[in-house]
């Protein structure tokens, strides 16, 4: 195994012996002490099977038979999640195919950052990661169940699932995606829509027809953000079935991987031998698994802040060091949208993730030691699932790439180190994402020019006052502050801006998206401003170097800036659209860095 990842995985371990102790003492008493269904009062009893089949009340009077709860995240809004609608009675026929039941535990919701981006109801989106881990501890909270089926895809969805499970992780869970839609329009074009109308090239007629072209069906979008970036963290920590995560909907595949699920979950339960609980396989070892291929694909920048919020979850300890280091040795081995042209798809075509699982390994990346959902191991998910014969198989996974323009394999990657870079300085500690900018681009110094909103970056581009070398700071974006909305919507300005043949980055206390792309963007900076962070201080002019080569982000004229007053806004309540609901929870949540959470 490479050194530096042998040596990361034992810093988490010893950094979170005491809390990793607790999580797993825990459990282990959880699962000992448990009330189970035999010890339910007849009343809870009579309640919980109330709407069950005559058949399915005597499998549930006892415990010989498991019984699975499905957290579901449906709603025909979400095109990602609109491929559950049905799910929970094809998982029920399945449980019972094979000798167990399966009952629909609660639903949790699921908001679309890609509806919400740029408005106000984007306040509420990283918040309601929490509200989802509490969600599915409400259904899981019944002690009915001998396992879960997780259905959940995109951005706050998956991480917040698995949190709320991990507090139940002396029970087995497989994760069940539903696929991204086939390809729509080249990712290369729809950008092009996007900056034509942002510089008034085309109306909104002809925008909502491109993006409608690009989001046309059923499934996952299909470029490479949070959402598939999901996907790859479920397969990678082994808590998907092998080959699952990119198989598009409503194919004969998809169906039996789907079945396959429940089978498999019914085989790893506690009345089982192969009984495989979810605390042994989300372990540190899992975990910087995670981080290497975070940053050998150029994922989502906002799985910095959900793996550390999962691990946390599960008593281990993670920061942005680990990330930082990791991408130092782990190279860059993917090209998928924002990173390059190809979508997930492709991806999938060329390889998918059994070829990048497989690579990985035989690099030394990967912490083979761990366990997963199918058994001790990685070896599993170094193969990809086809169907012969009408069966479910699995067979190895092709020895090269089908596409080297995009995946390929370690020994010959498109870059030496990973996406993913921490920034420090004195305004503080900031991440950013490299992978999609080109590398003349990414190292910028200029004086700021310092907003309070996104709009009043959009109002400003269009005066025309920002046609030049310039770093766009926009603060009070911080989870304290407003709920660290994601800043996706000036994508398109300021790479209008770089085009144009300005040196141009972002420096934010909020998020970008996980699509965050061609603009070199220091983002999540910690402190953040409503908790007297440096950024508070900023003024237009000040002058700013960032340089993610070099890890650094820094103020030129820091002396004249620490004398100032922090430039707090005045009132940090936010109304309408439901903000009014999370006002409190502001004061409670953590820093980027520490999760951004309120629940952990």
């Amino acid at each position: 195994m490479n050194k530096t990842i042998v040596e990361i995985t034992r810093r988490i371990k010893e950094r979170s012996k005491a809390s990793r102790k607790e999580y797993l003492d825990l459990m282990k008493t959880v699962h000992n002490n448990k009330v189970t269904r035999a010890d339910l009062a007849c009343g809870n009893l009579a309640h919980a099977f109330a709407a069950c089949a005559d058949d399915e009340k005597v499998d549930l009077s006892a415990e010989v038979k498991s019984n699975l709860a499905i957290i579901t995240a449906y709603n025909d809004m979400l095109s990602a999640h609109k491929t559950y609608e049905d799910y929970p009675p094809k998982l029920k026929a399945s449980a019972k195919k094979y000798g167990g039941v399966a009952q629909v535990a609660s639903g949790v919701p699921a908001m679309c950052d890609g509806v919400t981006q740029g408005q106000a109801g984007m306040e509420l989106s990283l918040f309601s990661r929490d509200v989802i881990a509490l969600s599915t501890a409400v259904g899981m909270s019944h002690q009915m169940f001998d396992g879960g089926l997780c259905l959940g895809i995109c951005d706050k969805i998956v991480p917040g699932m698995m949190i709320g499970a991990l507090r139940f992780g002396h029970l087995p869970y497989i994760f069940v995606p539903g696929g991204p839609m086939e390809s729509g329009i080249t990712n290369d074009e729809k950008a092009q829509f996007r900056r034509d109308y942002a510089d008034g090239k085309i109306g909104r007629a002809e925008l909502l027809k491109a993006e409608s072209a690009s989001y046309h069906s059923a499934g996952t979008c299909t470029f490479y953000g949070t959402a598939n970036s999901n996907q790859m963290l479920m397969e990678i920590m082994g808590v998907h079935l092998p080959g699952a995560s990119f198989i598009t909907p409503g194919t004969e595949l998809r169906e039996k991987l789907n079945d396959y699920a429940v089978k498999r979950l019914l085989e790893i339960t506690p009345q089982k031998e192969s009984y495989t609980p979810l605390y042994e396989i989300i372990s540190p070892e899992s975990i910087v698994n995670a981080l290497v291929g975070l940053v050998a694909t150029g994922g989502s920048t906002n799985l910095t802040i959900h793996i550390i919020a999962i691990a946390k979850s599960a008593g281990i300890i993670v920061n942005w060091d680990d990330f930082n280091d990791v991408s130092d040795v782990v190279p860059s081995i993917t090209k998928v949208y924002p990173n390059g042209t190809a979508d997930i798809n492709h991806f999938q075509a060329c390889g998918g993730m059994g070829f990048l699982m497989k690579t990985l390994n035989d690099g030394g990346f990967l912490n083979s030691n761990v366990k997963t959902n199918m058994g001790d191991g990685l070896e599993h998910y170094f193969k990809e699932p086809f169907i012969e014969n009408g069966e479910l198989k699995w067979r190895p996974v092709p020895e090269n790439s089908l596409d080297e323009n995009i995946l390929r394999p370690v020994n010959n990657p498109f870059t030496s180190t990973g996406g993913l870079k921490v920034l420090k300085g004195n305004l503080g500690r900031s991440v950013i994402k490299i992978s999609a900018v080109k590398p003349e681009h990414r190292y910028v110094k200029a004086k700021a020019v310092v907003f309070d909103d996104q709009d009043e970056v959009i109002a400003a581009f269009k005066r025309k006052e920002l046609n030049k070398d310039v770093v766009v700071v926009v603060k009070n974006q911080g989870a304290h502050s407003i709920g660290m909305p994601e800043l996706h919507k000036l994508t398109p300005t300021l790479s209008l801006l770089q085009f144009a043949g300005h040196r141009v980055a972002l420096v934010t206390d909020g998020r970008m998206s996980g699509a965050s792309g061609k603009v070199p963007a220091a983002i999540h900076l910690s402190p953040e401003a409503a908790k007297g962070g440096m950024i508070s201080k900023l003024q237009t002019g000040d002058f700013i170097e960032l340089d993610p080569e070099n890890g650094i982000l820094n103020c030129l004229n820091i002396e004249e800036v620490e004398a100032r007053e922090s430039n707090l806004a005045e009132n940090q309540n936010s109304y309408g659209v439901g903000r009014e609901l999370f006002n409190q929870l502001k004061t409670l949540v953590s820093e980027s860095e520490e999760g951004a959470s309120f629940i952990i």
